[in-house]
């Protein structure tokens, strides 16, 4: 994996560079082979936060997490973490989905994960948690609505009437569908198709 690692308002000591790069690292034992992946980390300061954004987009999946901590390296410790159960959470539905269909993406990850974590963390397998509990996605309810077209200030300014973190609209110049969300740092964002 091919680090490329920047700070905001934080000088990148090579300690934190070598400790991103050890904690990182070891997502790799949950793969069969070493994922050819290039990892982004954003660290940056806010106030008093330290806010850690490692995003590792690989062929079929895209592991992305964000942790803030007083401490950068607790930051750190908590993103690994949660990535961590990302891996985890993904692999089990993998395993469902493709347990008949025999998917190559089946094959990215090791088997013996959840021995894995056993052993390194003294963390409880699934098999102590029902499949259910794991992973179970239900839709509690559906809406359906006409797209107005509009342009991004206009759906920015919808969706604060509305008091939602995000809105879907229909773009009105390229005619896609478009999303603009409320970021954590309170200004905002847009979703666009390539």
């Amino acid at each position: 994996m091919d680090y490329n690692i920047r700070g905001e308002n934080l000088e990148v000591t090579p300690a934190l560079r070598n400790y991103v790069e050890k904690k990182v690292g070891k997502l790799e034992r949950y793969f069969e082979t070493t994922p050819v992946a290039d990892v982004h980390v954003k660290m940056q300061v806010q106030n008093t936060e330290h806010i850690i954004e490692v995003t590792i987009p690989m062929p079929q999946l895209l592991l992305r997490a964000e942790e803030s901590h007083a401490d950068m390296y607790a930051a750190i410790d908590l993103v690994v973490e949660k990535l961590e159960r990302q891996i985890r959470k993904y692999k089990t539905k993998v395993n469902r989905k493709f347990r008949q269909q025999g998917d190559s993406v089946r094959f990215m990850f090791r088997d013996d994960i959840e021995e894995l974590n056993q052993e390194l963390n003294g963390e409880p397998s699934n098999e102590d948690f029902p499949e259910s509990e794991i992973d179970e996605i239900e839709i509690v309810r559906k809406k359906r609505f006409n797209l107005k077209p509009m342009d991004a200030e206009e759906a920015i300014l919808q969706m604060d009437l509305l008091g939602h973190n995000f809105f879907v609209f229909s773009n009105a110049v390229s005619g896609d569908t478009n999303v603009v969300y409320r970021r954590k740092d309170g200004r905002y964002g847009l979703i666009e198709p390539e």
